[in-house]
């Protein structure tokens, strides 16, 4: 997928900047500093996972804690990218 693809939604990067800015949160976290509601978040969520970008772990059956695939070069880039806007 191309990055425009990735990057072209200002869901995506608000969600990007709550995951750059705290610890591993979940979803309903997510979304509430995101200013989206809980399905919305986890749509975007779930495409930037399959995009290789985020990773999730679950804390019990239904609460997943999502964080940057630290073993993704695109991760990395994008992390990259967020740091270098939100530091200027």
């Amino acid at each position: 997928m191309k990055v425009e693809n990735v990057l072209c939604s200002k869901t995506r990067l608000k969600i990007l900047k709550v995951l750059l800015n705290s610890k591993p949160p979940n979803v309903t976290q997510i979304a509430k500093q995101a200013g989206v509601n809980y399905a919305k978040a986890l749509e975007h969520l779930k495409f930037l996972e399959n995009e290789g970008i985020l990773t999730h772990t679950m804390f019990g059956k239904r609460i997943r804690f999502y964080k940057f695939n630290e073993l993704s070069p695109k991760a990395k880039a994008v992390r990259n990218l967020m740091e270098a806007f939100t530091t200027s």
